[in-house]
């Protein structure tokens, strides 16, 4: 109440506690919980911000978690959410595709090791629940040192799902003409889906004289 302007004592009377009391309170070092909801709420910012306002708690704690690698709990960030008034957009249904479009050819032939940085990318989507529904993760793994260059999540698979990883791996990582990425044919297949690699299109072919594999500019998309 005295921080909305109303006099302290006229504030200590009406909740009936000391000014003293009060004072001792505000002077008070913040505790522990409160930095972290400070920390918490700043990052539920950034990636709900990143989204354009449009991830919720699912998205953000599938962001944090399985992204960043940060442990916290999906009850915490809709707590956090909630009194700081984040929402997120509701999701619409989508049919299920049977991903008869055909697949690139194998230019890996079952050899994943590389002498040089950016020259095979390895790609996999991975399918997690939650309490709120399914949440799908899109990682892009460097042949070379085995460390993810560009990841994505998503609560359906889409071409975003796919296209956000790469983008994020050839931001990350400018790779130069002739890099491979390579995903494997299954379930979760959905990096071998035509339309995916139109849309990657978008993304790289604006550089110019660079290898083309299955109509895609600076990388080759593979599949076995």
């Amino acid at each position: 109440m005295a921080a909305e302007g109303l006099p302290v004592q006229a504030s200590c009377r009406l909740l009936k506690v000391s000014e003293a009391g009060y004072y001792e309170w505000r002077n008070r070092p913040p505790s522990l919980r409160a930095l972290r909801h400070t920390w918490l709420l700043e990052q539920i910012t950034a990636v709900h911000a990143a989204s354009r306002g449009t991830y919720g708690a699912r998205r953000i704690h599938a962001e944090l978690t399985l992204g960043l690698g940060l442990s916290v709990g999906h009850n915490q960030i809709e707590a956090v959410m909630s009194r700081a008034g984040i929402k997120g957009l509701p999701g619409t249904r989508r049919p299920k595709s049977r991903h008869q479009t055909p697949t690139a050819g194998d230019l890996v032939n079952r050899m994943f090791t590389r002498e040089q940085p950016n020259r095979l990318w390895i790609t996999d989507i991975t399918e997690h629940r939650t309490r709120e529904g399914k949440v799908f993760r899109a990682v892009v793994l460097d042949a070379l040192s085995r460390r993810v260059v560009g990841w994505s999540i998503d609560s359906s698979q889409t071409s975003a799902l796919v296209t956000n990883a790469l983008s994020m791996a050839i931001s990350n990582r400018a790779p130069l003409e002739g890099t491979v990425i390579h995903s494997d044919h299954g379930v979760l297949g959905v990096f071998n889906r035509s339309k995916q690699h139109v849309a990657v299109e978008l993304i790289v072919g604006v550089r110019p004289k660079l290898q083309r594999g299955f109509a895609i500019g600076v990388v080759s998309v593979v599949a076995c």
